[in-house]
């Protein structure tokens, strides 16, 4: 990779070359913002095909809204939220999450929030159960923030390309921040997207052991030299 090419601009043509290979992914899978934010709460340690049931189940019961969660007795949260895995934290971090967002923020369940987005991704950090990985996946396909989403892919990915900033969550989002407002202008579907092409990228490609080098579009592009080394 030339020396002079600089990073937000590897990174942009990274996100071209997964773009043409995947094409666009219209993330985050829901149907209301209320089932994403719902979404990436039970999306930790578990597989999206889990959470896919917990969500059937909520539609299924008719309590898939703000209202209805947070009025349901918790035992039956528990139960209908078991397929994601870990049910009583999830039933317990979920509940907790909606009460900050309906008591603390005046949210309904469906329209946007108001709340500076600094200001609600601290708020969101200091609640139990919620991670910088869940905090930022809920202001960006939640709520529509320009806040990129760097989760275990990511960090492989640029380990093997490499880019060389370390294993840091803040600085790994802060640079992809930077690079999408430098040479995409902000745009917010790609602050959705890129991550949605790395995670397809890490899926198909960049698995964890047993990479397939040989046929990622990245080595096709000359984009990582874990393949070309």
């Amino acid at each position: 990779m030339p020396v002079s090419r600089t990073v937000e601009r590897c990174l942009a043509l990274i996100y071209r070359a997964l773009l043409d290979h995947f094409g666009f992914q219209h993330w985050w899978p829901g149907e209301t913002r209320f089932e994403v934010v719902v979404g990436a709460l039970l999306t930790q340690n578990c597989a999206w095909s889990n959470v896919e049931k917990a969500i059937k189940n909520l539609k299924a019961a008719g309590v898939l809204s703000l209202q209805a969660i947070r009025r349901l007795p918790r035992e039956n949260l528990e139960v209908l939220i078991r397929p994601s895995g870990y049910f009583r934290q999830k039933a317990e971090h979920l509940v907790r999450l909606l009460d900050f967002l309906a008591h603390d923020l005046g949210w309904d369940g469906v329209s946007p929030l108001e709340c500076e987005t600094g200001r609600l991704r601290n708020k969101l950090l200091e609640l139990s159960g919620i991670g910088p990985e869940t905090a930022d996946s809920i202001l960006c396909y939640g709520f529509d923030r320009h806040v990129f989403v760097v989760d275990a892919y990511t960090k492989r990915m640029i380990a093997r390309i490499p880019i060389a900033i370390g294993n840091d969550y803040e600085k790994i989002r802060v640079l992809f921040e930077r690079a999408i407002a430098n040479e995409y202008g902000n745009a917010l579907d790609i602050f959705k997207d890129f991550h949605a092409q790395i995670v397809m990228l890490g899926k198909h490609y960049c698995k964890k052991n047993s990479a397939r080098c040989r046929e990622c579009p990245l080595a096709a592009k000359a984009l990582c030299r874990t393949y070309h080394e």
